[in-house]
């Protein structure tokens, strides 16, 4: 089911399967920011990710001498979320642990994901409660994918995306499996402006970490319309587009990151894993701004 949100310019639509974010319309213009999730291309559209983010070696992972089981980006993105608060400019989505869920990961938890629409200003949270008596390992983060080009009369090649602050960076490659395959590729030299082409996801996606930047503007060089995504307190981001002819471009907020080559396979040892301890809470924000 999608519920909406909606103020004098904005109307956003989130899928109660996944939480996901699924609309995001300029009235004024009816233009779509969100990737329509062509099936035929890519069908997700802002996938939520959790427990894990990226890839396990032959999608496994060991805790506490047993072997569990999990797909690329975790569970959370195919689970129905309960709505569980709505106001005038906000929707809080709620995914508890269950048998299902315990089968590939061995720890309760309570996942909040609330959208709130300010303005030009559409913010999500994460909400990570650890309910039990024992630690919980868990990574989160955010998928969400923005059509490119926004404007018919526009290419893809038009497109950059210009970071907060100059960087001097390398992009973290991936193997065939979407593990992190010890090798990296300079994108960034002194520079804050990263061209969209097409040929920049025929590795896969743009790994990156440890930037100076806390949010990043997707533009173009042809229209004025700029979408800011910020995210501070997230340490790893993703830019990614399917190889081909593929019309968006994802912007990846990440608490976690894929597994590497080589890897023990101890979901503790695992790198941008976060510790949640009895009865804490995790929350992390990133925003969505249209300039």
């Amino acid at each position: 089911m999608i519920y909406s949100l909606e103020n004098d310019q904005y109307k956003v639509g989130v899928e109660s399967l996944g939480a996901e974010l699924q609309h995001l319309v300029k009235k004024d213009e009816n233009l779509e920011l969100i990737w329509t999730g062509d099936p035929a291309v890519w069908s997700g559209q802002a996938p939520n990710l959790f427990p894990i983010i990226g890839e396990l070696p032959d999608q496994q992972y060991t805790y506490e001498g047993k072997t569990y089981h999990m797909k690329r980006h975790g569970f959370a993105r195919r689970k129905e979320f309960k709505l569980v608060d709505v106001k005038q400019d906000k929707l809080v989505f709620e995914l508890k642990h269950d048998e299902e869920t315990l089968e590939q990961y061995p720890f309760k938890f309570r996942l909040l994901i609330a959208y709130q629409l300010q303005e030009s200003k559409l913010s999500i949270t994460y909400q990570v409660t650890n309910p039990d008596d024992e630690k919980m390992y868990f990574s989160v983060g955010a998928h969400p994918g923005f059509n490119v080009p926004l404007y018919p009369s526009e290419r893809y090649e038009d497109y950059y995306i210009e970071f907060e602050e100059e960087e001097t960076a390398s992009r973290y490659l991936l193997n065939e499996q979407g593990l992190l395959n010890g090798d990296t590729e300079r994108v960034l030299e002194q520079n804050n402006i990263l061209p969209l082409d097409r040929r920049l996801f025929d590795k896969d996606a743009v790994v990156l970490k440890r930037l100076n930047s806390k949010k990043v503007t997707l533009a173009s060089n042809v229209s004025p319309r700029r979408i800011e995504v910020a995210f501070e307190g997230f340490p790893y981001l993703g830019i990614w587009a399917k190889p081909g002819p593929a019309p968006y471009v994802c912007i990846e907020p990440w608490c976690g990151i894929a597994s590497s080559v080589g890897d023990t396979g101890e979901l503790q040892e695992k790198e941008g894993i976060n510790e949640l301890r009895p009865g804490q809470v995790f929350e992390r924000t990133f925003t969505v701004t249209v300039l």
